[in-house]
């Protein structure tokens, strides 16, 4: 079994960035190839409505900025496929059960791949100024205009740079952002017990932030992949 792991990124950069420095203190025991769809989620939705036997490992590679990466790779050189992607509520085309469907549809990443999603945005990882209140912190997604300066202008002036970050900022971010991932869903700012599916925590931004007053709770995909990744037990253990 091949030991390659594909990252498909709504983005070039950011996400490129945050995975470059991430792996050098976790998923580092396989080969990370990262590639870029290059457009919001919602888009993939047509793809997908399209052709329900999508084969994502395809549809990627033919996008132009990933020819050169990827061409010497075919699907089955991957273990696993992992899909990051932005709410984006702004989106021209953004719909909640499209999303939905998404999450259904992209739920294993042995197959066609496991859909993460960071809400509002990638740079959520960031958006903290107070690791005691981040609970709390959420924010308007149908109009969040000027976000990326919204983040830099309000954060902790050493989770600005994503390239900068060491494995003691990594340990700090993963805990707040499991504990408020098992706030959004079980109302407890505690480290999760359980793994949390993506589907669950979208309903409940639905439920509790969306359909209240059109705001997200700000909330990163990243940790939560690497609770999936390695386990809870093992993520505990690690962060430690």
């Amino acid at each position: 079994m091949s030991n390659n792991i594909l990252f498909i990124f709504e983005g070039l950069k950011t996400e490129k960035s945050i995975s470059e420095n991430l792996t050098k203190f976790f998923i580092n025991e396989n080969i990370v190839i990262t590639s870029a769809y290059c457009t919001t989620i919602y888009k993939m939705f047509v793809d997908i409505s399209e052709d329900k036997y999508l084969d994502t490992f395809n549809i990627v590679k033919d996008i132009d900025v990933n020819k050169e990466t990827l061409k010497k790779y075919k699907r089955n050189d991957f273990a696993q496929i992992y899909l990051f992607f932005d709410y984006d509520g702004h989106a021209t085309n953004a719909n909640d059960e499209k999303l939905s469907n998404l999450l259904k549809f992209f739920n294993e990443e042995t197959e066609k791949g496991k859909l993460y999603i960071s809400y509002p945005m990638v740079e959520a990882l960031k958006h903290i100024d107070n690791f005691n209140e981040f609970k709390n912190l959420k924010i308007n997604c149908k109009n969040f205009a000027n976000y990326k300066k919204i983040v830099n202008a309000n954060c902790i002036i050493e989770l600005i740079d994503f390239n900068k970050y060491n494995l003691n900022i990594w340990k700090n971010l993963i805990k707040v952002h499991l504990e408020k991932m098992n706030y959004i869903v079980n109302n407890s700012n505690e480290f999760p017990n359980l793994i949390i599916d993506q589907l669950t925590i979208f309903n409940k931004q639905i439920e509790k932030y969306i359909i209240i007053d059109q705001t997200v709770a700000v909330l990163s995909a990243f940790p939560i992949f690497l609770q999936d990744y390695y386990g809870n037990e093992e993520i505990k253990r690690r962060l430690e």
